[in-house]
């Protein structure tokens, strides 16, 4: 079996498994706060990240890895790898792919780059299902081909619990943010194809709490999946209470919470919280 380094970035929401995992390493995104740079999981902790945003003069940004921090990991692990697998953000998020993508042809250890279509806890999925499928003795061509079609079947619904961040971060303006507060207007955001999207809209929460498990609902009558994903801004406490919600109407499914990280939290808030699942994990 060849030896493969696996490659991320720090959208994944790695579990304890990956995180001390030998042969995975992480490329950070970079978050902006009034003009300063910050390497995403290495310069700020969560909580520094999300107190930090309540008093910016500038819209948070998020940027992709340079072409140059792929390029030098690649050459690190040439040495020590005789091939490379990165599964990365979804291209239609973020250059991160990209990046890779024209890092690889600057080395000579081959680099194979996977749209991951997604990110937070369902990318680290994909990370995990093709480091099994490589235990199993499949080839890298075999292994970017499941991916490439369990990428196909996930869904992800967010709730945006309060519109604040979504307004400071320069992504609804003014006149919306001020209508939908005194409306009390919770959007769901749904990631489909790789791209944020408005899903739905509710008055309360709890009507797009009812609305994201009906969701789940229909899709586990269909498809009758194993696992789901809680993902949450910062604030466990909510999403472990949702994780007991669902569990008492869907005993037969396993729940998890997963922090959803920064590329998300920077817009959506702390108190974002939302649910994934693939409806075929092979």
């Amino acid at each position: 079996m060849k030896k493969i380094a696996w490659v991320t970035d720090s959208t994944a929401s790695l579990d304890e498994e990956l995180v001390n995992h030998p042969d995975l390493y992480t490329v950070p995104m970079s978050i902006i706060l009034d003009e300063e740079e910050y390497k995403d999981k290495i310069d700020l902790t969560p909580e520094e990240l999300f107190q930090r945003l309540k008093s910016l003069k500038n819209p948070p940004k998020t940027s992709q890895p340079s072409v140059g921090e792929f390029k030098n990991l690649y050459e690190k692990l040439q040495g020590e790898y005789e091939e490379v697998i990165s599964i990365l953000v979804s291209s239609d998020l973020s250059g991160t792919v990209s990046s890779s993508e024209q890092a690889s042809q600057l080395v000579d250890i081959p680099v194979t780059t996977i749209d991951s279509r997604i990110l937070s806890y369902p990318l680290t999925v994909q990370i995990k299902k093709g480091m099994e499928w490589l235990a199993e003795g499949k080839s890298v061509s075999v292994i970017e081909e499941k991916i490439e079609k369990i990428r196909e079947t996930y869904e992800t619904y967010v709730l945006v619990r309060s519109l604040e961040q979504l307004h400071r971060s320069g992504r609804m303006s003014g006149m919306k943010f001020f209508l939908g507060s005194m409306l009390n207007v919770k959007p769901i955001i749904s990631v489909a194809n790789g791209v944020l999207s408005i899903k739905d809209k509710a008055r309360s929460e709890k009507k797009a709490k009812e609305k994201i498990y009906s969701y789940l609902q229909s899709s586990y009558e269909k498809f009758k999946f194993e696992e789901v994903y809680i993902l949450y801004g910062l604030h466990i406490t909510e999403a472990l209470k949702w994780k007991d919600e669902l569990e008492s109407e869907f005993p037969s499914i396993r729940f998890s919470c997963h922090p959803l990280g920064a590329t998300i939290g920077v817009h959506a808030g702390e108190d974002t919280i939302g649910i994934s699942w693939y409806n075929d994990l092979d």
